[in-house]
């Protein structure tokens, strides 16, 4: 008897469950409804195509396809860490990758919370407008601004330079200025925009903690290191974690632009080298398994970072 009333307790239990899903979902059927079209989207541009990932390891031909194309392996692989220039070009990536990550990624941290002192509003939104609106150009336009301020005859920086006595310099035509370059374009067009994310979590700080710091007789600076910055470093956090995931992913048209036969040494990285070698040179298997080789690394670093993070600080991706 006493089974018999434990089983029908279990049902029960269950069918309460189930209307209190069914009841959910109807609730929030709009939110449902319009994420649709976005998991669409994932499936059929970022999900499906993995599946082309096999030709990494065929000798893959246009002509017969992925089920006529000869399995070779890893071959396609083993060839990639053997090919000298591929070795150059992983460790340009690497480079500016970090030089990134080091120079470029803090920028919107600092420019937030310099925004965030700012007391005239009209100002405030002044700067903040100036500073994020390089965001929506083109790199075809940035590299164009970029390229008319370096030219050694009419350019801006070296009028500046002639005034000093200096010589011209040719800044795109030296291996030893390229990263720098390409580091500081990244900075100036997309640090203001990165700046948006950041004034948003610093608005969500409780004004109560500052008014409490006030009458300690904190200063500002002391408010930031103690307030601000520990209440935003869950989304500083979130947002290193994804920089860290797109590590090898630079961008091509961001270096393409500046690229050229006297500056690749140093500059060229795998997505132009995969452009080059693949589209170009129609190395499609080679190419697939330099970008399946990028989306491992950029997985080991998320989760790497991921384990840290949530060690150090109890936040994480996941």
């Amino acid at each position: 008897m006493a089974s018999k009333i434990q089983a029908s307790d279990r049902v029960q239990v269950n069918f309460k469950s189930g209307n209190a899903k069914t009841a959910f979902i109807r609730k929030y059927f709009a939110l449902y409804l319009i994420s649709v079209p976005g998991i669409i989207f994932f499936l059929l541009f970022k999900y499906v195509p993995l599946l082309g990932s096999v030709i990494a390891f065929q000798d893959y031909n246009i002509f017969k396809g992925i089920t006529g194309s000869e399995w070779i392996g890893l071959a396609n692989f083993k060839r990639m860490f053997e090919y000298t220039e591929f070795i150059t070009i992983l460790k340009n990536t690497l480079l500016i990758g970090l030089y990134d990550l080091v120079f470029a990624f803090p920028v919107p941290i600092i420019l937030a919370l310099l925004l965030n002192e700012l007391r005239i509003m009209a100002y405030k939104r002044i700067i903040q407008t100036v500073v994020y609106m390089p965001h929506f150009l083109s790199w075809v336009i940035v590299g164009g601004i970029v390229v008319g301020l370096l030219s050694p005859t009419t350019g801006f920086v070296n009028q500046i330079l002639s005034t000093f006595g200096i010589e011209p310099i040719y800044f795109l035509g030296d291996n030893s200025y390229i990263r720098t370059i390409l580091i500081g374009s990244g900075v100036w067009k997309d640090s203001g925009w990165g700046t948006i994310i950041y004034l948003a979590a610093i608005a969500g700080i409780n004004p109560d903690l500052y008014e409490a710091a006030q009458i300690d007789g904190a200063s500002r600076w002391r408010q930031t290191f103690s307030i601000t910055l520990p209440t935003i470093l869950p989304t500083i956090t979130i947002l290193l974690l994804l920089h860290m995931g797109n590590f090898l992913d630079f961008g091509f048209e961001r270096v393409y632009i500046f690229l050229n036969p006297l500056n690749s040494e140093n500059g060229e990285i795998l997505d132009t080298y995969v452009y080059r070698a693949g589209l170009v040179d129609r190395q499609y298997s080679y190419t697939t398994a330099i970008g399946l080789f990028k989306s491992l690394v950029g997985l080991m670093l998320i989760v790497i970072g991921n384990t840290f993070s949530k060690k150090a600080t109890g936040d994480g991706l996941y």
